[in-house]
C-alpha cells in the first residue's frame, strides 16, 4: 500500500532534514514544501501568480504519486493551524491520498524557538532554500508568526490515526527519521 508521509511543525523545526533522513532509510521520495516556490519564486517574486503556480505542481505531483505504484511521498509543510481555510485544504489533501488507498502518517515537530533560531541559519537549509537566506528577515518571520498563528497543535487535537508527535530540539534527524519509521512501519 503506498504512503503519504506529511511532516508538520513551525519554520525551521527541521522538517526538511527530517524527511531527507527519512527517505534515506525508506523507498519514499521527498517532496519538500519549497522545492515548488524555490523554483518559482525567482520568476515571480512572491506574487499571487507564484503561490497559484505553486499549488498547480504540488497537486499535479500529489495526484501523480497517489495514482502510482511508488511506495510513497514526503511532504513537508508550515501548517497555519490558525486557518480554517488551510484546514480544510490539509484535510482536503489527505482524502486525495486516502481515496487512491493511500495510508495517512501525520508527523508533527516542535522544538524550543532558541533551537530554530539556530538551525534557521544552518549552511544546508540556506543552500536548500534560497528565498530564506536573508537571515534577518526569516528570523522576523519565524519569530512573528510564532506569536501571531499557531503552527503547533493543542494536545488532542489531531484524533487521525497514524500521527505521531515528536519534540526534535534535542533530537538529531537521523533519530527522529528512524522514530518515524518504526512508528508507521515504513
Amino acid at each position: 500500500m503506498n504512503k503519504f508521509v506529511f511532516i508538520f511543525g513551525p519554520q525551521a523545526v527541521g522538517k526538511m532534514t527530517v524527511g531527507e533522513e527519512l527517505a534515506k532509510i525508506t523507498e519514499l521520495k521527498l517532496f519538500h514544501n519549497h522545492m515548488a516556490i524555490e523554483m518559482l519564486e525567482p520568476l515571480y517574486g512572491f506574487t499571487p501568480e507564484m503561490w497559484r503556480l505553486t499549488s498547480l505542481i504540488r497537486n499535479e505531483i500529489f495526484d501523480s504519486f497517489a495514482n502510482s505504484d511508488a511506495y510513497g511521498l514526503i511532504f513537508t509543510k508550515v501548517w497555519n493551524l490558525s486557518s480554517e481555510k488551510e484546514c480544510e485544504g490539509i484535510e482536503r489533501l489527505f482524502q486525495r491520498f486516502e481515496s487512491k488507498g493511500c495510508d495517512v502518517c501525520i508527523v508533527e515537530l516542535e522544538a524550543d524557538t532558541e533551537e530554530r533560531l539556530q538551525r534557521n541559519s544552518s549552511s544546508h537549509r540556506l543552500e536548500q532554500k534560497p528565498t530564506k537566506r536573508n537571515i534577518e528577515q526569516s528570523e522576523q518571520d519565524l519569530l512573528s508568526t510564532a506569536e501571531s498563528i499557531r503552527l503547533n497543535t493543542d494536545e488532542g487535537e489531531i484524533t487521525r490515526p497514524n500521527y505521531i508527535r515528536i519534540n526534535n530540539t534535542h533530537l538529531s534527524a537521523e533519530d527522529v527519521a528512524k522514530r518515524v519509521k518504526e512508528q508507521f512501519e515504513l
